[in-house]
């Protein structure tokens, strides 16, 4: 099974879509395919299903939609096949034996799987998009902190070209999504957020102005992204146009947070300040973890 929610949800058996269009069911599915291969408890499906005011047969309801998944598993399974398994009832050849042959033959039941207290949706050793995403990310943090700017770079941006959209982008979510969801959009910023970095560090300030043009614009409070936006604007010579975005960060922060930038950011607008522009302020870590400029 493929599994791809970082973006649109697609969900594919033997490259067949299993992906239902009706939204109910369509969040159950999607539920799952985040934590393929993991139990998704009873509880957490009706709480996403009606948020917090489940109707008396939400249980009953559920398993319906359970039902008409794994129709949905088994039309994939024989068009894949060929060997008309019904779907959910487990009918056809045992486990272990084939028509014709020794290899074994998975129903819906053992994809999308009850078990005590809830539903495990079985990927059977496929592929999942965040998993991937998670893989990559992993690595390439590892690579910048071995000061390995090249490498970091590669996996971060392979990392990131597995999003094709907002997580979940036609699926709409309750309760468990939408907390879900922000929580891969962090991920996503963090993996950017490095992916930045290691072009910086290897002087690829011009190439990223036009990608930080339109992050600081999306993303109007957050500090990371202007400072770095700063940075390339001062390397290519651009010292004015770097201040500006200060100013314009701190103005959004006092207006909408009633905040002050960050220290480090404050540093750097200083730095910029002091620096000419044939001197470039450059970042540097400490072992906290505050990124600091040296000019």
């Amino acid at each position: 099974m493929d599994i791809d929610v970082l973006g649109a949800l697609a969900v594919r058996e033997n490259g067949i879509s299993i992906t239902p269009t009706a939204p109910k069911p369509r969040q159950v599915l999607a539920l799952l395919a985040l934590h393929a291969d993991q139990v998704v408890p009873v509880s957490a499906l009706i709480e996403e299903l009606w948020a917090g005011e489940p109707p008396r047969s939400a249980r009953t309801t559920l398993q319906t939609y359970v039902l008409q998944l794994r129709a949905l598993i088994a039309g994939a399974l024989e068009r894949g096949t060929g060997t008309g398994n019904e779907a959910g009832t487990g009918t056809g050849p045992a486990p272990g034996t084939a028509p014709g042959a020794g290899a074994a033959v998975r129903t819906a039941k053992d994809i999308l799987v009850t078990l005590p207290g809830g539903y495990l949706l079985s990927s059977g050793g496929g592929t999942l998009d965040v998993r991937e995403f998670d893989r990559l990310a992993g690595t390439g943090y590892r690579a910048m902190d071995a000061g390995d700017f090249p490498g970091a770079a590669r996996l971060l941006r392979e990392a990131l070209a597995l999003w094709s959209g907002p997580a979940f982008a036609d699926v709409q979510g309750g309760i468990q999504l939408d907390m879900e969801t922000r929580r891969l959009e962090e991920t996503r910023l963090c993996a950017l957020d490095q992916r930045i970095e290691a072009d910086l560090r290897l002087g690829r300030h011009r190439e990223l102005l036009a990608e930080l043009t339109v992050l600081v614009t999306r993303y109007r409070t957050h500090e990371n992204l202007h400072g770095q936006f700063m940075l390339a604007l001062h390397r290519s010579g651009r010292r004015g146009e770097a201040l500006d975005v200060y100013q314009r960060l701190r103005a959004t922060l006092v207006r909408e947070l009633g905040l002050e930038p960050s220290v480090a950011l404050r540093r750097l607008q200083r730095s910029i300040l002091m620096a000419g522009p044939e001197n470039p302020a450059e970042t540097h870590a400490e072992p906290g973890g505050e990124r600091l400029v040296r000019v």
